[in-house]
């Protein structure tokens, strides 16, 4: 195809809440957009109260159904029915990730290429939190039999895409050594993010924003409260550097991050969470934005002025920025191991804050550990008496060790994860796609019935409808 034409792009995600992923959607689709292509976001699922700004304030062309059905590969099924309905023979190429169900179909009936961008097997995650070389282990037969059909299903329709990409060299590879008939070579596109997004000036008197400032120190982590991203590291470092180096006593810990009470995981991590704080003789607060629909749970003894611990669940864009800038902000703790790529250390690093995570999966791409004169962070083993020592060192790191680390970390953020990096990248991919020309549908009748009738299958076993 020709060079620099505009391409009208379909992107086809299933809940567009607030996550990695859903950072990941936002800002491919603002750089894509930014670079002159049309872009119109289709989803399961959007809650304008539960969201990032731009899907939500018009930037972003967000189409949404209102959709009953439980099961998530019968969502998007029902989603890409309607977008095959009434507009898929508008746009010249999809982009579909997480989920690949809908790939065989949009191929099969729309006859236009598609992209897919793989933030990780979700075959390797049901077991809980994947870990490199020990896949298989304690999974027992009858769990094994269980997950056979999903796993069938997604390999099968990730297979059929067109090009397939990944967030990071770790799921290449990972992605490539546990889905046998995957032919394709892989292609690595490192999440960008907008960078004016972090950097855009601050109002003090806004009342979000006073909610979370403070004078005191500030060690920050930016995670869902989920199980699989250990925040619980956090706050057993935190508690041990308290108790063993007095000078750090007027450090504040805050967690941020996506909470969704409709999620037991959410409600269960916050509660772990509180009472590990409890445990450890640490103040605390639970907070939310001014605006937000989620209301505070209720916990014994929180301190509301000045905690040793803030929880601030479903934070937003201005309470992020505001934290990541801050003269007071020490660092960054990224606590998910074997994270797929992690955009937690690349925000971090674009505020120019040092950043401690754990060494392996993605954050060993995007963090400079070694040599020490090239160091935008640390990379530890998620070990709580470890961190704890790396913790002091950062806390007392002299002005002109840190303000050289700073610099450092944003010069590598700006470079390689910057959104118009990834959307350059995105872009030349796209167009790769395009330039196949129509797709065969020689062969496919075989694949899309094994699909339809795999799905039926799972839908009435694993699935429910309501309403």
């Amino acid at each position: 195809m020709a060079k620099n034409l505009k391409l009208r792009i379909a992107f086809i995600h299933p809940d567009l809440g607030i996550g990695g992923a859903e950072r990941l959607v936002v800002d491919a689709a603002l750089g894509l957009q930014s670079l002159g292509h049309s872009v119109d976001i289709y989803t399961s699922h959007h809650d304008k109260h539960h969201c990032f700004d731009e899907t939500r304030d018009g930037t972003l062309s967000v189409h949404h159904g209102k959709f009953h059905i439980m099961f998530a590969h019968a969502r998007q099924l029902h989603l890409t029915m309607h977008l095959m309905c009434t507009s898929a023979h508008q746009y010249d190429v999809f982009f579909v990730d997480q989920l690949s169900t809908c790939i065989p179909f949009l191929r099969m009936f729309c006859g236009k290429r598609v992209v897919f961008y793989c933030h990780f097997p979700d075959k390797l995650l049901a077991n809980g939190a994947y870990v490199e070389d020990q896949r298989g282990k304690n999974v027992s037969i009858l769990k094994y039999i269980y997950r056979f059909p999903m796993d069938w299903l997604e390999e099968a329709t990730t297979t059929q895409a067109d090009l397939i990409l990944a967030n990071s060299k770790f799921t290449a590879r990972v992605t490539k050594s546990h889905f046998s008939s995957l032919r394709h070579q892989l292609k690595v596109v490192y999440p960008g993010i907008n960078i004016a997004a972090y950097t855009s000036p601050i109002d003090p008197s806004d009342s979000d924003i006073l909610q979370v400032a403070s004078q005191r120190r500030t060690l920050l982590s930016l995670n869902r409260f989920e199980m699989k991203k250990n925040a619980a590291l956090a706050i057993e470092a935190f508690a041990i550097l308290r108790n063993k180096d007095p000078s750090t006593s007027n450090v504040r810990l805050v967690l941020a991050g996506g909470y969704d009470p409709r999620l037991e995981d959410n409600m269960r991590t916050l509660k772990s969470l509180i009472e590990l704080a409890q445990f450890n003789d640490l103040t605390y607060n639970v907070i939310t934005p001014s605006q937000s629909r989620v209301s505070v749970p209720s916990f014994q003894k929180m301190t509301l002025n000045e905690p040793d611990i803030l929880f601030l669940l479903n934070f937003t864009t201005a309470q992020r920025s505001c934290l990541l800038q801050a003269q007071s902000t020490l660092a960054l703790l990224y606590t998910p191991a074997n994270e797929h790529f992690g955009i937690g250390p690349v925000e971090g690093m674009i505020c120019g804050l040092p950043v401690l995570a754990c060494d392996s999966g993605g954050p060993t791409e995007s963090i400079v550990d070694q040599p020490p004169d090239q160091r935008t962070g640390w990379l530890y083993r998620p070990q709580p008496s470890v961190w704890a020592q790396a913790l002091k060192e950062i806390c007392n790191l002299s002005e002109t060790d840190r303000k050289a680390l700073s610099q450092r970390a944003q010069d590598r953020a700006r470079t390689m994860f910057g959104m118009e990096a990834m959307a350059k990248s995105l872009e030349e991919v796209l167009e790769e796609a395009v330039s196949m020309g129509p797709v065969s549908r020689t062969g496919m009748w075989l694949v899309m019935s094994a699909v339809l009738w795999l799905l039926v299958v799972l839908i009435f076993r694993y699935g429910s409808f309501s309403g």
